[in-house]
């Protein structure tokens, strides 16, 4: 059916954009919708990307926003609700921020439509995302070897066994269905799972596996099962972090510069640190070596952080930015990130000289330190807005 639509959400991170592009130029009979959930507190880089990423794509990237804040005098729509929470600044513990200005929209440009999302979490990642409770909406994670979310693996699993194995043995040869039919007739338990379970019956054939869960889907009311093919069900590609760097080369769209490693100093060593993530310049999911990236790379944006800390509210957990700020919490932040960064391309390389193995590199090289943004990651992904879309 022509009424599904397929929307792809661009946070300007490297996940994202190198989703946008592989289904791009991987499907082009797809008639697929890109759009970004602006907070208006996005490193300009961010912005640059999605200028790029358009003429890439040939199509327009809609920016959504969940009220129109402009009458209001103010300057961005996180300004609208931190002054509806009365100026409560957004943490781990309340992500006021992630409900209101990433999935409210998002749910609001879909309305009642049926809608398939496509998330850019890798292959080489851990982590499921946000998943709509919303029938209508429907996540595909493209990049993984399973590509469907776990709500609807567990309905997958939980419907007659009958069916699957029938339309499994349209598929498969004898041999490979009597290893699916042993694998649907092991009862799940402790040692057994269910992620096990989907894991065993992705390793006999991956297309095969998809193939079963569209013919299922389309007993369903959920939005794949509405289509009359889809695509990605012949896609067996795993693609991990070198995969998406890879796309991104091949592109019209630079890297964003902050993944770039850059040289501090401290009790005469050097290290590197660059920010990890896109999102907010002020994202409380930021380490503290990423908050000293900030105050000395755009040390303008860090006064505008530093402003937000009002009645006692701050970014970090027990310290302001301007305690953080202090020369000498600076060097102390940096001492114990090249002290751990050290020990750990130690136990990893087996080096015995830092300063040859690490610094000696010429670090104006894209492609150099790939260790060093590998390490400085907190959490993979594209920011806050990876966690739903």
């Amino acid at each position: 059916m022509n009424n599904v639509q397929h929307l792809i959400g661009i946070s300007g991170g490297k996940d994202s954009c190198a989703l946008a592009i592989y289904l791009n130029n991987r499907y082009p009979n797809m008639d697929f919708t890109y759009y970004s959930a602006d907070t208006g507190k996005e490193l300009d880089e961010t912005y640059k990307l999605i200028e790029q990423l358009e003429k890439e794509l040939g199509k327009p990237i809609k920016i959504l926003e969940s009220v129109d804040f402009k009458n209001q005098n103010l300057d961005s729509i996180f300004d609208y609700y931190l002054q509806q929470y009365d100026n409560y600044l957004p943490s781990a513990m309340a992500r006021w921020c992630t409900k209101k200005m990433k999935i409210l929209p998002f749910e609001q440009h879909v309305a009642d439509n049926p809608t398939i999302s496509y998330v850019g979490i890798r292959g080489d990642e851990d982590r499921e995302g946000y998943i709509s409770t919303k029938p209508h909406i429907q996540s595909i994670f493209p990049f993984r070897k399973n590509i469907w979310s776990v709500d609807v693996v567990k309905r997958f699993l939980k419907s007659d066994k009958t069916f699957l194995l029938e339309k499994y043995s349209t598929y498969l040869n004898e041999a490979r269905f009597l290893k699916i039919e042993e694998i649907f007739n092991r009862p799940l338990n402790i040692s057994f799972t269910q992620d096990k379970k989907i894991e065993a019956l992705l390793d006999v054939d991956i297309k095969a596996f998809n193939k079963v869960m569209f013919d299922f889907l389309k007993t369903t009311e959920l939005p794949v099962g509405q289509l009359d093919d889809f695509p990605l069900i012949e896609n067996d590609e795993i693609l991990v972090r070198d995969d998406i760097f890879e796309i991104i080369e091949h592109s019209l769209v630079d890297l964003p510069a902050y993944y770039k490693p850059m040289t501090y100093e401290v009790d005469g060593e050097k290290g590197l640190y660059s920010r990890s993530r896109s999102g907010c310049f002020f994202c409380f999911y930021q380490q503290k070596i990423e908050w000293v990236w900030l105050l000395e790379q755009h040390p303008h944006l860090f006064k505008k952080a530093m402003e937000y800390e009002k009645k006692g509210y701050s970014w970090v957990q027990d310290e302001s930015l301007e305690q953080l700020s202090m020369p000498s919490r600076v060097e102390s932040i940096k001492r114990e990130h090249l002290k751990r960064m050290k020990a750990k391309y130690k136990n990893l390389k087996k080096a015995t000289d830092w300063q040859d193995n690490i610094l000696g590199i010429d670090d104006t090289k894209d492609t150099n330190n790939e260790f060093w943004l590998e390490e400085l990651k907190d959490a993979e992904g594209d920011g806050c807005a990876s966690c739903f879309i």
